[in-house]
């Protein structure tokens, strides 16, 4: 079979599915995902050995340590999956939910219904454990999806079809309401993407430069984020404290995440109290720093930050620190240098902090807490589908409500309009 018949089936496979997962039961998708995570539990020896396959592939060819820490599957990481399925079921199903019903003059009642998005195409790279977060999430919220993952986790991505097949079937829900593409051509993505007919949104997760791509090709809609440039800014009126533990866990928890800090900024009166520790601590593990000019006086250590290096997202340890004026400049700083993505101030300042949440223009904004939390689990989503920078229609982690839409419904008893 040629790739562009391949795709046609598995997008006619879809819009199908999509019709009869629309009006499923709560209780039907949710036993589908509860049934989703006794299979992949099963299956946990043979997805072990699995993704050794892949990490060996990985390492082959020369696969950067951020990307290999993406792709590695351990058991730690298949709890979270399981647990991940677990607590999408447990989340109340917004489909079919009415809001909004208010009578108008006319005596029609006029109200707003939730309802899927019908089919979405997902592309990611590297991490396998999205195989589950998309599939949890598409299937609670009532719609198909094609799962286009990377080569990188060809071999992880198949035992989890083959889960999530098994969990869907189980249920008599159709086994092509998540679709795992089998193959590694990357033509098959410049088709999902041009699909209309079949997809109804595109979510793509990687790098800047596969996102970059989907975005300017695709003829779907897309729901996107094209850098991970995040910022801390610690302020006069902080708790040195937290400040620390704050910059340090946003930092160095793990380097290859889009939430991971990039830049740290620090005002200007308190920098000689907290920076020096900080220095030491991040040199300490490893991460490289560059920065202003009285950053570099602090540390001989420390390499000069180009104009670059503020815009950057390094996906590795390094780190571009600023020593900033007051908290202004550091908001100004953040948006023109940010990606919009996830930032935090941390201070004791209440007016300051509301100002920062309040002139930021970033998808997540954080006070008092590492961006390390700018996800979908850990907002309460059980998972996300991506995370997007956009201002249409889902912004921040997009859980259950950013894959749905509403329609308008109006009740009528015989109403006619005269004119």
């Amino acid at each position: 079979m040629s790739l562009e018949s391949y795709m046609n089936r598995i997008g006619q496979q879809a819009r199908a599915a999509s019709r009869l997962l629309a009006k499923a039961s709560t209780k039907q998708k949710n036993m589908a995902l509860f049934a989703m995570a006794d299979a992949l539990e099963n299956a946990r020896p043979r997805l072990i050995e699995e993704n050794a396959k892949d990490m060996e592939n990985g390492r082959a060819k020369g696969l950067d340590s951020a990307l290999l820490d993406r792709l590695l599957l351990n058991d730690a990481r298949i709890d979270g999956m399981i647990e991940g399925l677990k607590q999408v079921a447990s989340l109340p199903d917004p489909i079919g939910e009415i809001s909004n019903m208010v009578y108008l003059p006319s005596g029609i009642q006029r109200g707003q219904m939730r309802v899927p998005l019908g089919v979405v195409g997902i592309i990611y790279e590297s991490r396998p454990n999205v195989t589950i977060d998309a599939a949890s999430l598409c299937l609670k919220s009532g719609n198909a999806t094609i799962l286009r993952g990377g080569s990188e986790a060809f071999h992880s991505n198949q035992v989890i079809a083959e889960a999530i097949s098994a969990g869907l079937k189980s249920v008599n829900l159709p086994e092509e309401a998540v679709q795992v593409l089998n193959t590694t051509d990357r033509e098959a993505v410049g088709k999902l993407i041009t699909m209309p007919e079949y997809v109804d949104v595109i979510v793509p997760r990687g790098g800047r430069g596969l996102i970059q791509r989907i975005s300017e090709d695709a003829r779907v809609p897309v729901i996107k984020h094209l850098d991970g440039n995040c910022h801390v800014y610690i302020d006069d009126e902080a708790d040195l404290v937290k400040a620390f533990n704050i910059a340090l866990n946003a930092k160095t928890r793990r380097y290859g995440v889009c939430n991971a800090m990039e830049s740290l900024l620090v005002h200007k009166a308190i920098a000689r109290d907290v920076l020096p520790k900080l220095i030491f601590a991040f040199l300490e593990k490893g991460v490289e720093l560059v920065g202003c000019e009285a950053t570099q006086a602090m540390s001989a250590s420390i390499g000069s930050a180009s104009e670059e290096d503020w815009y950057t997202e390094y996906h590795a340890p390094k780190l571009s620190i600023k020593i900033v004026s007051d908290m202004d400049e550091a908001i100004a700083h953040i948006n023109k240098y940010g990606s919009h993505h996830t930032d935090a101030i941390v201070s004791q300042n209440y007016s300051k902090t509301r100002a920062f949440m309040t002139e930021v223009d970033s998808s997540s904004v954080m006070v008092n807490a590492s961006t390390s939390f700018a996800d979908g689990f850990e907002y309460g989503f059980g998972a996300e589908i991506g995370i997007s920078t956009d201002k249409i229609h889902a912004r921040g982690p997009v859980g259950l409500l950013g894959l749905t839409s509403q329609k308008y419904i109006v009740l009528g008893d015989g109403h006619t309009r005269d004119n």
